[in-house]
């Protein structure tokens, strides 16, 4: 029971920090009106090509969606939803996930005003390849890591800010986790020059420069937040390659979904319309799955600009976890 008390007042503080931090908060302005995906299409004329000749991809776009990574097991089998499975099943998954929801002793975070969910789409699950919408195993290896940095924050979920996430301290989401969808604040900025890609992340204000001019990776002793990515053209499609990732960030399946050093990333963006963006990630981490594995997170153009994610200069969540954390001690929990 002490161990319950200790982890529930840092989780509740930590997801009351992480919704209060997103900036359009912050900013005072933010509705669900802004994040209405777009209706006006590209500027007219436009032929979805940059003046130099590369498919267009630049713009504020989201992959925000209520489609669950993995397969549901009562989905199992089951690839797609028809549209009338879709729009029963979007209304329970709504309900389900709403932070409108309360139970006795939890008070939440902030109500579902806040949220950016999206929407439910025909596919049972991003994951695509295994073709059952599940992630392949873990190795033994990585399930030994998973399990042991569980049990240390169980134990210890708040002795330093060390103990708390990458996350939770306004560094990165991590790699695959910086593209990958979520609650709020998951919409990108992409521009494009003829040697480079840009894509700003709203959530946490990652940024990733990626040269697309045929120069090779960095040795792989130099290794970042985000790993170093390498882009090239295949016909209309932009792959992008990533590896030299640090090992700082380690969380499977949690709010981060960083995989570790080991992963390799292979990104897929191609155009397939005014308003769209077909994205596919591939995550190959041969010391924690037994194999790799590939979503598609689908994006759509929306009107409006990225807001600025002001999370390192107003993180008043760490001090106050550790505080409580401090206070639960002192009460012998």
């Amino acid at each position: 029971m002490a161990h319950a008390s200790r982890i529930s007042s840092a989780r509740v503080i930590s997801i009351v920090f992480l919704a209060a931090l997103a900036s359009p908060i912050a900013a005072g302005g933010q509705t669900a009106d802004r994040r209405t995906p777009s209706q006006g299409g590209s500027p007219k004329g436009s032929s979805l090509r940059t003046s130099w000749g590369h498919p267009d991809l630049q713009g504020v776009w989201t992959n925000t969606t209520t489609t669950p990574l993995e397969r549901p097991d009562d989905l199992a089998g089951k690839a797609e939803l028809t549209e009338d499975e879709r729009g029963k099943r979007s209304a329970e998954v709504a309900a389900r996930v709403s932070f409108d929801r309360r139970s006795a002793g939890n008070v939440g975070a902030y109500n579902e005003f806040w949220m950016e969910r999206g929407a439910l789409n025909n596919r049972t699950s991003l994951i695509i390849d295994p073709p059952d919408g599940k992630f392949p195993a873990m190795t033994p290896a990585g399930k030994a890591r998973l399990d042991a940095q569980t049990a240390r924050r169980k134990d210890h979920p708040a002795d330093s800010w060390l103990d708390r996430s990458a996350y939770d301290r306004c560094i990165t989401r991590g790699v695959p986790g910086v593209m990958m969808p979520g609650f709020y604040n998951h919409n990108y900025q992409i521009l494009q020059t003829q040697t480079h890609v840009v894509l700003v992340a709203e959530m946490i204000h990652d940024a990733r420069i990626i040269p697309i001019d045929g120069r090779p990776h960095l040795p792989s002793t130099i290794q970042q937040w985000l790993g170093d990515s390498r882009g090239r053209w295949e016909g209309d499609t932009l792959v992008v390659e990533t590896r030299n990732v640090n090992d700082k960030a380690f969380d499977p399946g949690g709010a981060l979904f960083a995989v570790g050093a080991s992963v390799r990333l292979t990104e897929r963006f191609r155009r397939t319309g005014p308003d769209t963006i077909d994205y596919q990630f591939t995550v190959d981490a041969p010391e924690v799955y037994t194999r790799p594995w590939t979503a598609s997170t689908p994006m759509q153009r929306i009107d409006g600009a990225i807001f600025e994610y002001a999370c390192h200069e107003g993180n008043h969540a760490m001090p106050n976890i550790l505080s409580a954390e401090r206070a639960n001690e002192r009460d012998g929990k």
